[in-house]
């Protein structure tokens, strides 16, 4: 019989919408876990979900059933709902419009968890858009300035 098989490994990262430090220490976590969830709802393995007050970081393992695109779309259409119903602070609560998203080589997935992990020291001494500059020329991603920080 024949099989479809594959393992592709992400790491996915998109900012709050001017990068306003939306998530706090008390909603990090839970937003984390429901990240984690949609993506294992969309078939995903789903290894780790972090970041800071103003991005999130995933590692996931594509499903061979579903396209990038939809799945950001669900995480972030999702996640975006429910942030408003956490607390009346988040009602206005967004994602940036893109995102990036990067194809690893499966042996580098405990590197990426480890990177994942240290966030909050990470950013004592990096912002995102350093830390995002670095992941696109370190892939070789062509971005026009203009329109990366939407």
């Amino acid at each position: 019989m024949p099989q479809s098989l594959s393992n592709v490994v992400l790491h996915l990262i998109f900012s709050t919408k001017d990068r306003h430090p939306w998530l706090g220490p008390d909603v990090r976590p839970a937003l984390h876990a429901y990240l984690a969830t949609v993506a294992r709802n969309s078939g995903c393995l789903c290894d780790r979900v972090g970041g800071v007050s103003d991005h999130v970081h995933l590692a996931i393992r594509l499903s061979r059933t579903i396209t990038i695109a939809a799945l950001v779309e669900g995480l972030k259409t999702s996640s975006s709902k429910w942030l408003k119903t956490q607390s009346p602070d988040l009602g206005s609560f967004a994602w940036q419009r893109g995102y990036g998203v990067f194809s690893l080589n499966p042996g580098d997935l405990d590197a990426l968890l480890i990177y994942i992990d240290g966030q909050e020291e990470h950013h004592r001494t990096h912002t995102f858009q350093e830390e995002y500059r670095a992941f696109l020329t370190e892939f070789g991603v062509a971005y026009d300035e203009r329109y990366v920080w939407d």
